[in-house]
């Protein structure tokens, strides 16, 4: 097996180490904002290229598929061709995307242009990650990894709100359009400041790579197509369930017996990483279900505009600023365990306190969720990230970057797709079991006199009854929901036993160590 680049950092003055953040924070940001920001724009665009209802959602489905099959390829490509040519080119390649996504004239044109988003996104944020980690001495990491975390964690909020703005404002081209001036920005940081990497000459494993593709493409199709379909009553939801179940096993089996298979087994003997890696699918599954789930809570329920839901979930990524800010400072004296758990223990206590969500509430427990749930957040990423790196040898950083937000992404979209089809099945039991309790009895008497000359019942009474009665029922199906998801997140503390204290880095020092 060839061996990677040395295990030292880059030592950068600080306004070159400035730059080289600058243009990582920028292009990193990007990418994550265009997974969300173009939800709220496709109402907009199905009416502009008049697309229906189930064909204009492959406008996401082609960028969410395009992007799971090409992270894994990352640190192949980026010990190929190099990490500076590859980060530089895939902003480049990015950027010309979303050029071409906002002058598109047919939903064809523009679901070929989002699946070469995704592909060209796919590489943005490991390199960004792997490169914050290269050009700070260890001690530092954890303030790098606020850094990251910040972009991470406070795009898919933000993605919404401005989203949101730029339709309502503009139109929805401007979704994509306002990626021109951060992307050439960013090109042209990277480009000039960013420091080289050593090229890492190693086969490719075709045969790996088909099948792991295979197996996360037929995944993020059933997951992101289940809900609309009805899940296993279509035959293509079953094809797809057979193809992944298949991908993922033939993969595994040839992880593990091939010569030079497409991730280095050496990487998964570190505990630490393996841990953190489930650790952050679980997390992905918190993250991205709990975004999910708010904003049409707020919109179908409490009557709130999609701007304006958009500005009761930011306070999540106030929160989240907050906590990683004083987190990275913390990383290198407190335990990340520790940290991890309390931040385990929020997060736990923000789903609490949204299970007491009612119709007549307002905004005020949203906020105070919304803030705790944010500051839980920085606590879990940064520390979590920090101590799974921690102890991998440098050579892994680009793969294992991968990974992490591979595995980040498809806990996302499995979380998502679990918890909105929990609503829905929750939503059908609360509201039989409400209108069960509906009789001539259990209504309030009426005086004979007031109703004299009036009908028994008519339609509209009865509709504005079932009508309460789904509402009730849709918000019993939501506090279930997040119920079940402090459930989970308790669930989660025991993966901490997993991982080993990194001991206190000393100045200077970059490789892995651990007690």
């Amino acid at each position: 097996m060839a061996s990677g680049p040395p295990a030292h950092y880059h030592r950068l003055d600080k306004v070159q180490h400035a730059l080289v953040t600058t243009g990582v924070i920028l292009g990193m940001l990007m990418q994550v904002l265009d997974t969300t920001i173009a939800n709220v724009a496709l109402p907009h665009m199905r009416a502009d290229l008049s697309a229906t209802p189930e064909t204009i959602s492959w406008v996401l489905t082609s960028y969410i598929v395009a992007s799971a099959i090409a992270i894994p390829i990352t640190g192949w490509l980026a010990d190929k061709v190099g990490r500076k040519p590859l980060f530089v080119w895939s902003v480049i390649a990015f950027t010309v995307a979303s050029l071409l996504c906002a002058v598109a004239q047919s939903l064809s044109q523009i679901v070929i242009f989002r699946a070469f988003q995704g592909v060209a996104g796919a590489f943005i944020v490991p390199l960004a990650q792997a490169t914050l980690f290269d050009i700070n001495p260890r001690e530092k990491h954890g303030q790098a990894m606020a850094l990251f975390g910040a972009g991470v964690m406070i795009g898919p909020i933000m993605g919404p709100v401005l989203g949101g703005w730029l339709t309502d404002s503009y139109n929805w081209r401007w979704v994509f359009l306002i990626n021109l001036p951060v992307g050439v920005l960013a090109a042209l940081l990277m480009a000039r400041c960013m420091p080289k990497i050593p090229k890492v000459s190693r086969r490719f494993d075709m045969f790996g790579f088909a099948m792991l593709a295979i197996a996360l493409a037929s995944l993020q199709l059933m997951l992101d197509r289940g809900e609309q379909l009805d899940w296993f009553a279509s035959w293509e939801i079953r094809i797809e369930l057979g193809l992944a179940i298949a991908g993922f096993w033939t993969f595994f089996v040839h992880m593990f017996t091939a010569r030079q298979p497409l991730f280095e087994r050496a990487m998964f003997a570190d505990r630490n990483f393996t841990a953190g890696l489930m650790f952050m699918g679980v997390m992905g599954v918190m993250m991205f279900a709990g975004l999910a789930l708010l904003p049409p809570l707020l919109q179908t329920l409490l009557g709130y505009s999609v701007l304006q839901s958009g500005f009761l979930t930011a306070p999540r990524g106030i929160g989240t600023l907050i906590s990683m800010i004083v987190v990275g400072r913390l990383t290198s004296r407190v335990d990340a365990r520790l940290l991890v758990l309390v931040g385990l223990l929020l997060l736990a206590y923000s789903l609490w306190q949204m299970s007491g969500f009612s119709l007549d509430m307002d905004k005020r427990p949203v906020i105070v969720s919304g803030v705790v749930q944010g500051l839980s957040l920085g606590l879990i990423f940064v520390p979590m990230n920090t101590a799974a790196f921690g102890t991998l040898a440098a050579r892994f950083r680009t793969t294992a970057a991968a990974l992490f937000n591979l595995s980040r992404s498809v806990g996302g979209s499995v979380g998502i797709s679990i918890m909105t089809l929990m609503l829905a099945r929750n939503l059908q039991v609360s509201h039989s079991d409400l209108a069960s309790h509906v009789t001539d009895y259990s209504l309030p008497p009426v005086d004979p006199a007031i109703t004299q000359g009036i009908p028994p019942a008519t339609d509209t009474a009865l509709m504005m009854l079932d009508n309460e009665i789904n509402r009730q029922a849709m918000m019993i199906a939501y506090i279930d929901d997040f119920y079940l998801m402090m459930i989970l997140t308790l669930c989660v503390a025991p993966l901490l036993l997993l991982l080993k204290k990194a001991r206190p880095p000393q100045p200077g020092e970059h490789g892995p160590v651990m007690e």
